[in-house]
Parts: structure tokens; sequence; C-alpha cells
């Protein structure tokens, strides 16, 4: 097969030493907040279901959460944090609590 019916190959691009671009998705903060109605029960079934996290860990963000009024409970990329919060909506909806999460850029 001639080289003249093969698509355009594009040339291979040597970077400086030590110069390495990555592009990585831009992380987002899932931040849960305290209210006054959901119980502490629910929070630690949330945190360890939801957000994948040891009974331990979640009962110190719980307490985070009661106490300080929010925490931030995970970090990642934008659509994975919206699934979650989506999830955790959800949930709160089902038992019928207005826990809330929120999003921001980290």
């Amino acid at each position: 097969m001639s080289t003249e019916t093969l698509p355009y190959s594009p040339g291979v691009v040597e970077e400086p030493e030590g110069k390495t671009n990555r592009a990585y998705l831009p992380m987002y903060r899932i931040i849960m907040w305290d209210d006054n109605v959901t119980t502490m029960e629910f929070v630690i079934r949330i945190l360890i279901t939801l957000m994948g996290k040891e009974y331990s860990t979640a009962e110190k963000l719980m307490y985070e959460i009661h106490l300080q009024g929010s925490a931030t409970v995970a970090t990642m990329p934008l659509e994975q944090a919206e699934f979650k919060v989506d999830q955790v909506h959800c949930a709160a909806a089902m038992e019928e609590f207005p826990f809330t999460c929120t999003i921001e850029q980290a």
C-alpha cells in the first residue's frame, strides 16, 4: 500500500525535559448543611452509603456538620458531584427531611 493513501499522521511533538502538560477536570466540593429536622442517623447513613465513607469518618463528619453548620464531605469532578447531590436530595425527600447539599468549585 502506498503511503499516499494513508490518512494524515501528525508528527510527535517533544516537550522539553521536566515540562509535562496534563489536562485535569476541575474539582468541586460537596458541602452538607445542618438543619434542625434531619436526624444524625440519616446523615451518617448517607455518608456511608452514598459517599463511601467508613463509619468512624461518617460520624466525625456528621458532628462537624451538626456543630459547625456545614462540612465538606467529598471533592470530585462536577458531573459526579451533581449526581451525588441529586442522590442525597432524593434520599432526603423520600424520608421527608429538608437536608441539603451544595457544590462549589474547589
